[in-house]
């Protein structure tokens, strides 16, 4: 039987399923000299990499959607306990 590699492209995604090392986690986030995306350290497919400067961009601007979401909830509810509104049809 024939023994399948930890790691490698799989329709062009990366993966990797070696047991990862706390120096390989580390350094797989931060890598000044790559793009915005790289491969992750362990799993499928790729992750932010912090070193570059639109990977914040994109942190600031999800956290913004996700602040925003939970904010605007809350005032959703507050609208549902108000007074019913009458409506009237001809």
């Amino acid at each position: 039987m024939t023994e399948k590699p930890a790691s490698g492209e799989l329709l062009g995604i990366p993966y990797n399923f070696e047991k990862p090392s706390l120096k390989r986690l580390l350094s797989a986030y931060w890598q000044p000299e790559e793009g915005m995306l790289v491969k992750k350290p362990f799993g499928i497919g790729y992750t932010l990499n912090l070193a570059n400067w639109r990977s914040w961009i994109v942190l600031a601007v999800v956290g913004g959607l996700f602040y925003q979401q939970q904010r605007g909830g809350d005032e959703a509810e507050m609208d549902d306990e108000s007074e019913p509104v009458e409506v009237i049809v001809d």
